[in-house]
């Protein structure tokens, strides 16, 4: 199966690559993967990872998803079975100072990859969503409650939800999957891959790791007087590799997808910031200087999955716990201290 992964050298597509590969060469199957990437947040060096990890390369396209003539010459020259759509602008703070552009990434991009897909009659997609899609609802998040959103970027992940649920809606031989998943955080455990966000780190971990390699002075804790176990706020953290294998399970069993469904990827725990900050510096053995700072307009207490239906309709469940999870941030981290 030729398979296209759009944002492909990005975090998670970068993890869910590894992954398929690892999985094709324990089958004796020959799996070419496509990746398409425009590299405005990554680096082609993920790349020589990927092949270091997996002892396999991949087919690569610098493209921007915007541009339908570089899609559809993808599509012509690759025989494209499926999609798993990663690529588009993921930070909510510069989503709010730069809405236009998540808007057109991210809302336009994925209509014209689906516009392209359906001029090649490919209707196997697994989609990036995100936890943002619930608003202000009461945790744990379980796939029927209502959906709204805060912020431009989550508005972005829930049209392009409403897209897809309309396009299956149209037409039955759509099997789409979308995603939506929690806090993804860790690394591949080879300590060769992880998260390598561009400028300041807009998500908590990065951060952290980039204070206890000491790329940054100080982190800041937004609000302690949640009603929480110690004051801050409380997140479902999932470690990417359990994610990635998420999407290699939704890509397995889109067959059993008629239409489109919504499916929860996390872990159905809540970590807060002071016990990821205190976990942190009992596994690099390093200080974390934080400040506390007042709460951001808009951020909920707590957060965390039901991913019962994950389990059920995929077969997949979190598997990696909190320790592994920074163990495996801080190998990263502290092996490539200034990324790639």
């Amino acid at each position: 199966m030729s398979l296209l992964i759009t944002g492909g050298t990005g975090y998670i597509g970068s993890h869910t690559v590894v992954e398929l590969q690892t999985l094709a060469s324990s089958h004796a199957e020959e799996q070419d993967i496509v990746i398409v990437d425009d590299l405005s947040n990554s680096s082609t060096k993920v790349l020589d990872r990927i092949k270091k990890i997996t002892n396999k390369a991949v087919t690569f396209i610098k493209a921007d998803v915007c541009d339908y003539d570089a899609m559809n010459t993808v599509f012509k020259q690759h025989n494209i079975q499926a999609v798993i759509h990663f690529a588009g602008h993921k930070a909510v703070g510069e989503s709010n100072e730069k809405p236009l552009s998540y808007y057109h990434n991210n809302v336009s991009g994925t209509v014209n990859l689906l516009r392209v897909m359906e001029q090649h009659n490919v209707k196997k997609l697994v989609f990036s969503s995100s936890a943002t899609v619930y608003g202000d609802n009461v945790s744990p998040l379980n796939e029927s409650m209502s959906t709204s959103a805060t912020n431009p970027y989550g508005q972005t992940k829930l049209m392009v939800e409403h897209i897809l649920f309309d396009l299956a809606k149209s037409d039955s031989s759509w099997s789409i999957a979308c995603l939506r998943y929690f806090n993804p955080i860790g690394a591949h455990n080879s300590g060769l891959i992880g998260e390598n966000p561009n400028g300041i780190p807009n998500n908590l971990l990065p951060y952290v790791a980039q204070v206890a390699v000491g790329r940054l002075a100080q982190l800041q804790v937004f609000g302690d007087d949640y009603d929480t176990v110690d004051g801050t706020g409380v997140r479902d953290y999932i470690h990417v590799v359990d994610l990635a294998q998420g999407h290699v399970k939704a890509l397995q069993n889109l067959d059993k997808i008629s239409g489109c469904k919504a499916i929860n990827l996390g872990t159905g725990n809540g970590t807060s910031v002071l016990e990821i900050v205190n976990t942190f510096k009992e596994i690099s053995q390093q200080d974390i200087p934080y400040k506390i700072v007042p709460r951001r307009a808009g951020d909920l207490a707590m957060v965390y999955a039901n991913a019962d239906l994950a389990n059920e309709l995929l077969g997949w469940k979190a598997t990696r716990n909190l320790y592994t999870m920074i163990e495996d941030t801080w190998r990263w981290q502290s092996e490539n201290p200034h990324g790639f």
